[in-house]
């Protein structure tokens, strides 16, 4: 789908459900992410987005040859629109992910990985605004975002950030 030199970010696949269990069972990962997902809630939550039968887009994120995280993408929901306080009638985009890895955090790869979505996501989609919410508390993510040009929109319900990245 996307590949740079040592990042590829692909459509996820089947295969990729004891990935996403590890993932969303590590407690470092499920802080910020949340929550805990056996097998069956994997199968549940991602079958539909894989087989395109959801709006959202799974992607997985390898690097250096290695799985390492989870990013999707999608257009906002009205709903979520309505939420947020945009136009119902704006084409705004929604990502989320996450390093599964612990260890890898603060390497750089959340940016790389954020900022080579952007730019698939601009170039091949035309999309000009993305937004993503994030704990308050998420402090090395908030950094991160902030990096690939996000900016705080303002504060959600249970101490969640809006923010918004706009195409310059």
């Amino acid at each position: 789908m996307i590949q740079t030199n040592e990042l590829n970010i692909r459509a996820m696949s089947e295969s990729d459900y004891p990935y996403m269990v590890k993932w969303l069972n590590d407690d470092l990962v499920i802080e910020n992410y949340g929550p805990r997902l056996t097998l069956e809630e994997v199968i549940s939550k991602y079958g539909p987005r894989i087989n395109n039968d959801h709006y959202v887009v799974p992607c997985i994120v390898e690097y250096k040859d290695e799985l390492v995280g989870y990013i999707q993408y999608y257009k906002t929901p009205k709903e979520q629109l309505k939420i947020y306080g945009y136009p119902l009638e704006e084409s705004i985009y929604g990502i989320d992910q996450f390093i599964g890895e612990p260890e890898l955090w603060g390497k750089g790869i959340g940016t790389q990985m954020i900022n080579t979505l952007l730019e698939c996501l601009s170039s091949n989609l035309g999309v000009s605004k993305v937004v993503l919410d994030v704990k308050s508390t998420n402090l090395q993510a908030i950094k991160c975002y902030e990096k690939c040009g996000f900016l705080i929109v303002k504060g959600l319900e249970d101490n969640h950030l809006l923010m918004e990245w706009v195409k310059s």
